[in-house]
């Protein structure tokens, strides 16, 4: 059980219910086991024990982002990704459209820029709302950063958003997709997005759901829990909460993405065959075994749409996505 000092982040009690144990299921990092807990208080899910940052950065191996290859198996990963990605441009471009400021669009956790490289191309195309904005992403990692540059064209820095190298009241939007729960302190980097927004821009977040179907019937096995990485496991209303406790009015709410959602429970139901999993644990497969396990995969997330189409619809959707700016 957690001691005395491990409190709540949401509400600062100590008292909890542990919800079952797990240890790194997808990239197989550590054998440590951990407990997944609930807050008696205010039901915010998290890890236990939570791991000091030296150990933290161990469980993330070396190259945690996509990289475009030039084999067939990277040319299809590449064209799945461009394909999923879509449904995130689509949003993100509507709510640049209809804030109307311009100034930087901030993508954090850029990974290798591959959203960013995208996003700025669509937008690129809409003249009147694109001439007065830029691009840039932020990623912890060094070599994430580089990637984004070289590779993907996207200017990159790297750094934490409360320490990132810009003025106030500069950014025209700020996206955070799966960053919020890989963070001790969430509320840390939102009210850091809060002060570089603009008054009217938008913040764009993207978090697991610990209120899906998913994880009611899958437990510890939910790819959405991702011991030890993910820190916090967030239900919309935890997450409305700490937006609205941030300084943030909640515009709308999304239950379903296209890229994550039925790969997720693909990645559930058969973690061997996840793409990213098998390259980061450098998994011993000839090109051709690597293409039949990505067609594999490409067609178990394929059988996973209905499910996670008919879960979302119901507002149980295994991701959330939420449009959000400063209150007046």
């Amino acid at each position: 059980m957690p001691d005395a000092e491990d409190t709540c982040p949401a509400c600062g009690s100590a008292a909890v219910r542990v919800l079952f144990s797990a240890t790194d299921r997808l990239y197989r990092t550590t054998s440590k086991v951990f407990q997944i807990v609930e807050c008696r208080n205010c039901r915010l899910i998290r890890l236990h024990p939570l791991p000091s940052p030296t150990e933290l950065n161990t469980y993330y191996p070396p190259d945690y982002w996509f990289v475009p290859e030039t084999t067939a198996a990277g040319r299809l990963e590449q064209t799945y990704r461009r394909f999923v990605l879509r449904d995130h441009i689509r949003f993100v471009e509507r709510s640049i459209r209809e804030s109307e400021e311009q100034g930087l669009v901030l993508d954090v956790g850029c990974g290798g820029g591959l959203f960013l490289q995208m996003l700025r191309r669509r937008i690129g195309a809409l003249v009147r709302v694109g001439a007065g904005l830029r691009f840039a992403g932020l990623d912890f990692s060094l070599e994430a950063a580089h990637v984004a540059w070289r590779r993907s064209g996207v200017p990159a820095m790297c750094a934490t958003l409360t320490h990132a190298p810009l003025a106030p009241s500069t950014c025209a939007a700020i996206t955070m997709f799966h960053v919020l729960e890989h963070l001790y302190d969430p509320c840390a980097y939102l009210d850091a997005a809060h002060r570089l927004l603009k008054p009217d821009g938008r913040l764009i977040v993207q978090v697991p759901n610990a209120a899906c179907w998913q994880f009611l019937v899958l437990g510890e096995r939910w790819n959405g829990i991702d011991a030890p990485r993910h820190l916090i496991d967030f239900r919309l209303s935890d997450l409305d909460s700490l937006l609205d406790q941030c300084g943030f009015e909640v515009l709308r709410h999304k239950h379903f993405s296209l890229r994550d959602n039925p790969a997720g429970l693909a990645t559930s139901l058969a973690p061997d065959l996840d793409p990213m999993a098998r390259r980061l644990r450098h998994v011993a497969e000839t090109p051709r075994q690597r293409l039949w396990k990505d067609l594999a995969y490409v067609a178990l997330a394929a059988a996973s749409l209905p499910f996670t189409l008919l879960e979302a619809a119901c507002r149980a959707g295994s991701t959330i996505m939420v449009e959000a700016r400063k209150k007046s």
